[in-house]
């Protein structure tokens, strides 16, 4: 992968990135988005934000090689710290961590004001999605988009969300699923539940197995299975 050749999921959260956006990309990892669409011509302005040295001069040295010095700064700072109120940043991408990190930095980035709320938050969680979504929903931002896809035999989801003037209240299904992704399902959609119901039975017949008493347990997980089972069943 490099700032030319994008991987699928870093192609597909740049397709949700508004044209014009002035992008601050958190964890930037290379810089290799920002600079890659600063190149197609579709954003204004970058921020890079890395919280290690070794990332920040990698991230650095892409802008460089580029000759992107001028349109995106590459900052070491930790989150959002990353951003100043001069930057008038107006799209946040935040990809390839947990979504409890991710949930963690914006929720962060709220309470010192380095995030004021009117961006446009593009956000690939490599797992805990259903937190990440109950945060946004907790702060009245509504999913706009949702996208699903596989590489290198791991499954991605990514989110996309901004504050609208009526906040979205989503139900629990919603909130473990995806409100969209509940909508379209699909084949990658499929696979990645088919894999999770298959784990959580697996799990089952261990905690079956066990000489405590795991009640409580085996009853949330055959809880999870049956709500698995009616979504796949297109039941839900």
């Amino acid at each position: 992968m490099n700032e030319n050749q994008l991987s699928k999921r870093l192609e597909r959260v740049g397709e949700l990135i508004p044209s014009g956006s002035r992008l601050a990309d958190i964890g930037s990892d290379h810089a290799y988005l920002p600079v890659a669409l600063m190149l197609q011509g579709k954003i204004e302005f970058a921020v890079a934000g890395e919280v290690v040295k070794g990332p920040y001069d990698s991230a650095e040295k892409q802008v460089r090689k580029n000759g992107l010095s001028e349109k995106i700064t590459v900052r070491l700072a930790d989150g959002m710290e990353a951003v100043t109120a001069e930057d008038h940043i107006t799209a946040v991408s935040i990809c390839g961590m947990g979504g409890i990190l991710i949930r963690d930095i914006l929720e962060k980035g709220r309470v010192t004001e380095h995030l004021s709320g009117q961006e446009v938050l593009i956000l690939q969680p490599n797992v805990g999605e259903p937190m990440l979504r109950s945060w946004l929903m907790t702060q009245s931002y509504t999913i706009i988009a949702e996208d699903i896809l596989e590489e290198n035999q791991k499954i991605y989801e990514i989110i996309c969300a901004e504050k609208k003037a009526s906040p979205a209240n989503y139900t629990e299904e919603e909130l473990t699923f995806g409100p969209l992704l509940l909508q379209k399902k699909g084949i990658v959609f499929t696979k990645k539940w088919q894999r999770e119901l298959k784990q959580r039975r697996n799990v089952v017949e261990q905690l079956k197995k066990s000489k405590a008493d795991q009640q409580q347990k085996i009853a949330a997980l055959e809880q999870e299975i049956k709500k698995i089972e009616e979504v796949l069943k297109g039941e839900y």
